[in-house]
């Protein structure tokens, strides 16, 4: 009856008694599990290490456009119809050369009227030197066919300086407003300028002499390096942005909300693509990335830490 009050076997009980050393733990974990703590350990430990050390760059992105350096946009004086352009793209024109002709109809009868009566003033005039009638009429008449000269030439359109012309917006026939482009101009072998709009938060960051890289439209991860000339000193929105570039570029860009007008000089009126060199076209445009700031990744991701590391 003792035997059956115990819970346990006496043969257990004497062995248990006897034992000099106790049993190993037993595992039930798989044994991958260890090596697969320390490969998390390492990676953990890497991507702390790369955010401490790491530095990442911020960029202000915007659009851009290449035009010419030193470009003249010559406009029509008067409303009219071109009755012939002189000049093409590519020619070389001086200072006071004709690029094109409007119609001038009335402005020339005026003129040759004019003449034909002076003509017959001064054959009186010779007949008779103390008609003083005679004599103030030719004063007047003078006067009268200057002016008539001066609205004949206000008829042509004359290049302002000398150059080369690089277009011709006009075509015989058309019929232009007052202040439309007529021709554009440009100096032989100008430099090429790029304008960047960026946003305008980024103004603060941006300084003369940093540097920007032009993306151009049709050439996807062909980079042109530029250093910073000129940052706008106040920033503008789009309805300034369009008037600046001018009805010739206004519409083909879009900007939203107020941006700053960056400049930089192309190094040279060619750059590289592919394996190619090509040559920059007025009016080309493309997206601009100035680097703004540069600050540890970590910092980036959690800003509170950013008083621990300044």
């Amino acid at each position: 009856m003792a035997d059956h009050d115990q819970i346990f076997r006496k043969e257990a009980l004497d062995y248990q008694a006897g034992a000099q050393q106790q049993g190993t733990l037993l595992r039930l974990s798989p044994s991958w599990t260890r090596w697969a703590f320390w490969l998390l350990l390492t990676v953990v430990c890497f991507y702390v290490g790369f955010g401490i050390f790491g530095w990442i760059t911020q960029y202000a992105t915007g659009p851009a456009v290449v035009r010419m350096k030193g470009r003249l946009e010559v406009t029509a004086l008067l409303a009219g119809r071109v009755t012939s352009v002189e000049v093409q793209p590519g020619q070389r024109v001086k200072e006071g050369q004709i690029l094109a002709r409007f119609f001038a109809g009335p402005e020339q009868a005026s003129l040759e009227r004019y003449q034909h009566e002076f003509e017959l003033l001064l054959v009186q005039r010779m007949r008779d030197l103390t008609n003083e009638a005679t004599s103030q009429a030719l004063t007047s008449l003078r006067a009268e066919m200057e002016l008539a000269r001066f609205q004949l030439e206000q008829r042509l359109v004359r290049a302002p300086q000398a150059g080369v012309v690089s277009d011709v917006r006009i075509r015989r026939g058309q019929h232009l407003s007052e202040g439309e482009v007529v021709v554009a101009l440009v100096q032989e072998d100008s430099p090429m300028e790029v304008i960047a709009m960026l946003p305008g938060g980024s103004r603060p960051l941006l300084t003369q002499g940093g540097r920007m890289r032009l993306e151009l439209d049709g050439f996807q991860y062909q980079y042109q390096e530029l250093i910073i000339d000129q940052v706008g000193d106040e920033l503008v929105g789009p309805e300034e942005v369009r008037r600046y570039l001018g009805p010739e570029l206004a519409e083909s860009l879009t900007v939203n909300g107020a941006v700053v007008l960056v400049r930089a000089h192309a190094p040279s009126r060619f750059f590289e693509a592919d394996g190619r060199r090509l040559a920059y076209f007025d009016g080309m445009q493309g997206t601009v990335d100035a680097r703004v700031k540069t600050e540890r990744i970590i910092l980036t991701i959690i800003p509170g830490l950013k008083p621990l590391f300044h």
